[in-house]
């Protein structure tokens, strides 16, 4: 794939994809309008600031972006993570704010884009799939519980469960009704509008397409209505708080004042929220194009996503990344190509020019309800109890994740998941599995003798190691060969079956061989069978073969017919 996948697919446009892109661009405008003010209050930013963020984005990711119909913009998780980190270094609502916004969607696509060049798309696989669902699912509650300060009209601070809960319980008497009954109404609506309304429009006789587009515009009918009502009404000198005056225009792109400092101090928030970006990003690209026998590629998705924030930065936005629902939409409505992003922009650029005064009334609320609802539905409850059916370690690192980001901090706790993970990982590899093995009767396949109803020769004993042979854990499966030694004593030859073992390093390769000379030393011939190619490489290399006191057997069922006949006879008298 060329560094500019724009010149791919530019040379197979046709007319039938762009209607295909037009349609789905205008379905995803309509969703992306209110999303994108609602995840700008969500990072503390002005809400234009929202639009801003998914203008230039959307033209840089489908210039450099592999996926054809990946949707990038604000996104809930993203949007709290720059909450979290630039209200360290700034006070909300402030100048300052807003720039550090800025530079961390700067330095964020510096940092894709620097990985993406190095080829670093594996990065990705540091945060397991237990981590990231429990992550995001954290994320949902925490973001959740946020909002309650706009559904209830009371100030609430804090990054964290434990200060959100405090902050709402010592505010809850100030509780403004009339915002209270706008937020829980829309959000009773828009639950509502996910599952009731289409039938209900198909019931009517709404063709079903229509009726779906009708159902995604289920924001924009509550942002519509609600703000009519305030408007009308004069709700917001009954206190309920409105978005307010929103400046018409665009900014001009430009490169902020740049602080080193405060650069230093953002780098860890930009690399963790690179990092889960571009899990989030990636997940959903693959997810999508399987669907149509497409491939997006990681390194290329690195690039993309970098220049999207780049992109943003420049446009006056902060961190984006591919947003899980509006791709959905983009998909589902038809989107062929990243061209479907760049309408997108444009009909957003015409809305902040044009548009703007028609929200001065939006409350707030209804905005908090849309961010509420949305990221509800991230919550995976089924997917915790499955990884607790599953694997009790990814467990741990998922409840570790959920806890620690409800309790301490997103940052905090995406760190503690994939320190958890990474510390089950190596308890692992330091205490491999060591199988006794034996004949299956009438087959030429070996099992372990504890878990299956086997044939062992008396003079060969055949063990199986089910790890990589690493410094890690070394000296443990030394230590369970001789345990095995002094439970066979009328031993003349041991053969390690080495079908598992994919890698054995220089502490490995020292392990084989004193494991070979105190074998030797005991009369006893050390072999090794179904030795992996690469691995035989490297054992060759340093002359291992050459002193191994027995041999290397191609399979393992030729070791045991070579060194014990009269055990292989036996086996195949009985398997008669």
């Amino acid at each position: 794939m060329p560094r500019l996948p724009i010149l791919n697919w530019l040379a197979h446009y046709s007319t039938e994809k762009l209607s295909d892109d037009t349609v789905a661009a205008v379905i995803v405008t309509i969703m992306l309008i209110p999303q994108s003010l609602a995840y700008a209050m969500l990072a503390g930013l002005p809400p234009e600031v929202g639009l801003y963020a998914s203008i230039l984005p959307l033209i840089a990711y489908a210039i450099f972006g592999s996926s054809m119909t990946l949707a990038v913009g604000p996104v809930a998780v993203v949007s709290l993570m720059t909450a979290a980190a630039v209200s360290q270094v700034a006070a909300p609502g402030s100048s300052a704010y807003l720039g550090a916004a800025i530079l961390l969607a700067l330095l964020s696509g510096v940092m894709l884009i620097g990985l993406g060049l190095a080829r670093a798309g594996f990065l990705a696989n540091l945060l397991s799939h237990p981590v990231i669902s429990g992550f995001i699912s954290a994320s949902a509650i925490l973001i959740a519980f946020s909002q309650f300060k706009h559904i209830l009209g009371i100030p609430v601070i804090g990054h964290d469960m434990p200060t959100i809960l405090a902050s709402l319980w010592q505010n809850l008497g100030a509780t403004n009704l009339p915002t209270f009954v706008i937020g829980v109404a829309s959000i009773g609506f828009l639950f509502w509008v996910r599952s009731g309304l289409k039938p209900k429009l198909v019931q009517v006789g709404i063709r079903e397409n229509l009726a779906g587009t009708l159902t995604k515009a289920g924001p924009v009918m509550a942002v519509i209505v609600t703000t009519a009502c305030v408007a009308v009404f004069t709700l917001d000198q009954q206190g309920v708080s409105i978005v307010g005056v929103i400046p018409p225009g665009l900014p001009m792109p430009t490169l902020p004042a740049l602080d080193f400092a405060l650069a230093r101090e953002l780098i860890p928030a930009a690399f963790l929220i690179s990092l889960v970006g571009f899990v989030e990003s990636v997940s959903v690209g693959h997810t999508l194009a399987a669907r149509r026998r497409e491939r997006i590629q990681p390194n290329q998705e690195l690039i993309g996503l970098g220049a999207a924030n780049l992109a943003s930065g420049f446009g006056g936005g902060f961190p984006v990344t591919g947003g899980f629902s509006r791709s959905v939409v983009n998909f589902d409505a038809g989107a062929r190509t990243p061209l479907a992003g760049v309408m997108t922009a444009v009909m957003i650029a015409l809305t902040a020019l044009f548009l703007t005064p028609l929200f001065e009334f939006l409350p707030k609320a209804v905005l908090a309800a849309t961010v509420i609802v949305a990221v509800l539905s991230l919550v995976d409850l089924r997917a915790i109890h499955r990884v607790w059916v599953f694997s009790k370690p990814d467990f741990v690192a998922m409840a570790t994740t959920i806890a620690i980001v409800l309790g301490v901090g997103i940052e905090a706790g995406i760190i503690a998941g994939v320190v958890v993970s990474i510390a089950f990982l190596l308890a692992k590899i330091a205490r491999p599995h060591v199988a006794v093995i034996g004949q299956i009767p009438g087959t030429q396949h070996y099992r372990n003798k504890n878990r299956h109803e086997v044939l062992q020769s008396e003079k060969v004993l055949a063990v199986r190691l089910d790890e990589m042979l690493y410094f890690l854990n070394g000296h443990t499966f030394e230590d369970a060969v001789g345990e095995v030694l002094s439970e066979n004593t009328n031993l003349t030859d041991l053969v390690l079956l080495c079908h598992g073992i994919n890698e054995i390093d220089a502490s490995g390769l020292e392990v084989l061989e004193s494991i070979n000379a105190r074998l030797d030393s005991l009369g006893i011939r050390f072999h090794l069978s179904e030795v992996k190619g690469p691995v035989m490489d490297r054992l060759e290399r340093v002359g291992f073969k050459g002193h191994l006191s027995g041999q290397v057997f191609l399979s393992h069922y030729d070791a045991m017919s070579t060194l014990d006949p009269d055990f292989a006879n036996a086996e195949t008298e009985l398997a008669k």
